[in-house]
């Protein structure tokens, strides 16, 4: 980023692991601090990024604390992913989720802190019916506030990223409006499953590899093995004979959940990397080969964190199910750098 921008600073709420963050400082930004409720986060946040980790609910959070955070007579740009998944498509009905009161709480700091720049990046539902009067609400405020506000839906592989994710970004400016920079990839060149993972060394499920920590895929169950190895190559539960179906599935409803117990393929990006990305049930977490579900370095790899990326603090003991839980939830980085370097040019163009 040229010197007429080192007075721009960052602060990312919802941080997590860094996905967000990381995306910014490689395009040159200035990240001060990222702020998150779960402690666990801190060591691949810091180890990665050279950004403060604050450990701390956001309900807890005061806008004169956020305020603080950034130099004097800085640009202050505020970003964050507001966890909102009582909207997303695996959001569980039996019981009422309150996360989608960040939402509120993320609007509550925009108001104290009055940021130049707001950027949100969240799930698509959030604009649908389920989240339209709160993200409505959301925007109103933004616009009283004298921003101008611009959102769409992105299709992930349109910026580089190997996964058929779709998520709603939103950027708020005082500055004049603020747009998403021009598709970077298309059909013809999108990353695929074969660019993301296809020079990692074959493993099985239940094992680890004896170079990367990571690269460890969950064990599966004597049924669950055979229902991978007759799961056809892009194939799904769909291509099984009917006595190692699950009894959801024999029913017409469950035909809707075609994807499940699917296998990628090599030639399209995969599908969307949930907290639940480690399990063959799950998803179409297949490999496209092996007889596993995927491993947490390809879920990592399928979210765009670089393979240096260190996720894992080696003086710890780790959890597959814990680290799972934070690429799920990582902005891919691709994504973020996308972002970032939409706001580089709109504060381009604003000072000329």
């Amino acid at each position: 980023m040229s010197s007429k921008h080192s007075d721009i600073a960052v602060v990312d709420l919802f941080c997590g692991v860094g996905g967000l963050t990381h995306g910014f400082l490689l395009e040159g930004f200035n990240v001060i601090a990222g702020i998150d409720i779960d402690a666990s986060c801190r060591y691949a946040y810091e180890k990665n990024n050279d950004a403060r980790f604050i450990q701390q609910d956001i309900r807890d959070v005061t806008g004169d604390e956020i305020s603080k955070l950034y130099p004097k007579r800085s640009i202050k740009v505020l970003v964050g992913c507001a966890p909102c998944q009582p909207f997303s498509t695996y959001a569980r009905k039996r019981k009422r989720d309150e996360k989608w009161r960040m939402l509120n709480e993320f609007s509550r700091i925009i108001d104290k802190v009055k940021p130049d720049v707001v950027s949100m990046e969240n799930v698509p539902q959030l604009k649908g019916p389920r989240g339209a009067r709160i993200f409505k609400r959301f925007v109103k405020r933004l616009e009283n506030k004298g921003y101008a506000v611009w959102c769409t839906i992105i299709y992930c592989p349109d910026y580089g990223v190997p996964q058929t994710r779709k998520r709603l970004v939103l950027f708020a400016s005082r500055f004049g409006q603020l747009k998403m920079i021009e598709a970077t990839h298309s059909k013809d060149n999108y990353s695929t499953v074969m660019d993301a993972i296809g020079d990692l060394e074959p493993i099985k499920a239940g094992e680890v590899s004896s170079t990367d920590p990571l690269h460890v895929a969950a064990r599966l169950s004597p049924l669950n093995l055979k229902r991978i190895r007759k799961t056809p190559y892009g194939g799904s539960w769909k291509d099984w004979d009917i006595k190692l179906r699950l009894k959801c599935h024999r029913k017409k409803t469950g035909h809707t959940f075609s994807g499940v117990y699917g296998r990628m393929v090599w030639e399209k990006p995969g599908p969307t990397i949930t907290t639940q990305c480690k399990g063959l049930g799950n998803g179409r977490f297949g490999h496209p080969k092996q007889d596993r579900a995927l491993s947490i370095r390809e879920a990592a790899l399928l979210q765009t964190f670089p393979l240096n990326y260190e996720l894992i603090d080696p003086t710890v003991d780790f959890s597959i199910k814990n680290i799972a839980k934070h690429i799920g939830n990582a902005v891919p980085i691709q994504l973020s750098c996308a972002i970032a370097k939409s706001i580089k040019k709109h504060l381009d163009d604003y000072n000329g």
